[in-house]
């Protein structure tokens, strides 16, 4: 004997599936874009200059202060108004990675500033340059050191995607929603859907705290 919710799922998977791909790619090129955004932001925050680390303090609080559907929402909405259009799938990358950049930031700048600072100073004494010394021992070290907040971080940005379905960006979510409104079966499909968060979050989430246990032996 058929089960109907279970033949139900099976005529909405195709769809939801769809959506979810279309969320990882968000995800994804908003990581993309937006940690090398906050790595910059990380060593201008570290700078010694005022008049450079001021401003980007700047505009990494505003970053972390603005919700990312605010930031979403401007960047759809807010953009065409000065002449500026932008699809959503584009307005939904752009607005993840300015958060993105902004809280990656800190993550990086404190793995920055765990690298040991007996190899800075015998960086100096080989009489390397401070643009070499980031470029050859800080970047890397630090980036290394990170990575698993980075990771943490980047599971946060997959289930922000779902906030694209306020622009009609057809992700997991909005797809969830527009079977909802047609079969008026809310809970059952967004139950599905949440599932298929989950296949994503929770595998992440194990290998995030992998990487933490296995990185701590090293470091």
């Amino acid at each position: 004997m058929n089960d109907p919710l279970l033949d139900a799922w099976g005529s909405w998977l195709p769809r939801l599936l769809d959506g979810l791909w279309l969320s990882v790619q968000v995800a994804g090129a908003s990581l993309i874009l937006g940690i090398p955004l906050g790595l910059v932001l990380a060593l201008l925050v570290s700078s010694t200059r005022t008049g450079v680390r001021v401003p980007a303090i700047l505009l990494v609080e505003i970053g972390r202060g603005t919700p990312a559907l605010v930031t979403l929402q401007i960047v759809y909405f807010g953009l065409p108004s000065s002449g500026l259009t932008v699809g959503s799938f584009t307005a939904a990358v752009v607005a993840l990675a300015l958060t993105t950049g902004a809280y990656t930031s800190e993550i990086l700048r404190a793995g920055l500033q765990a690298v040991p600072h007996g190899e800075i100073e015998a960086a100096s004494a080989l009489a390397m340059s401070h643009r070499d010394t980031l470029r050859f021992i800080v970047i890397p070290q630090g980036v290394r050191i990170a990575i698993p907040a980075l990771m943490g971080f980047a599971i946060l940005i997959f289930q922000a995607t779902s906030l694209a379905f306020t622009i009609a960006l057809p992700e997991l979510l909005s797809q969830a929603f527009s079977i909802g409104s047609n079969t008026f079966r809310y809970l059952d499909v967004l139950v599905l859907a949440g599932l298929l968060y989950l296949i994503i979050t929770v595998p992440s989430g194990w290998l995030t705290s992998w990487t933490e246990r296995r990185m701590a032996r090293h470091l």
